[in-house]
């Protein structure tokens, strides 16, 4: 079975930086598309970021596109998530997911596998 596990999360002020990072085990970590999705208090769960297979394409929501960057690491089996110029707004639950072809992802929102979520908060 694959699992999907966040890190780097945390609490920062507004205008700081963190990079999420999100590990695969249990399947061959190249043969996935990569995304990342979030969830605020009292809204949905949101596309936030995508990555093809060897990272030759990149997806942004209009929100973080220009601050955030996503990348891979495909022989450490990693995607991260560079957010740089945090805002309140950004403040959620962000997610890892990983699925098989990438519109799972920027459309459907229903990628085959989910991580468990890392908290990020910027305080005002």
């Amino acid at each position: 079975q694959v699992q999907l596990v966040e890190s780097g999360g945390g609490l920062v002020q507004p205008g700081d930086s963190l990079r999420l990072s999100c590990t695969l085990s249990g399947r061959t970590f190249s043969n996935y598309n990569m995304g990342w999705f979030r969830q605020a208090p009292g809204k949905e769960r949101e596309f936030v970021s995508g990555i093809t297979f060897t990272g030759a394409n990149t997806y942004y929501a209009d929100s973080v596109k220009g601050r955030f960057t996503v990348s891979r690491d495909n022989p450490k089996n990693t995607v991260y998530l560079q957010m740089n110029s945090l805002k309140p707004e950004d403040t959620a639950v962000y997610y890892c997911a990983a699925a098989e072809k990438i519109q799972q992802i920027l459309r459907s929102g229903a990628p085959n596998y989910w991580g468990r979520g890392t908290q990020v908060t910027v305080s005002s």
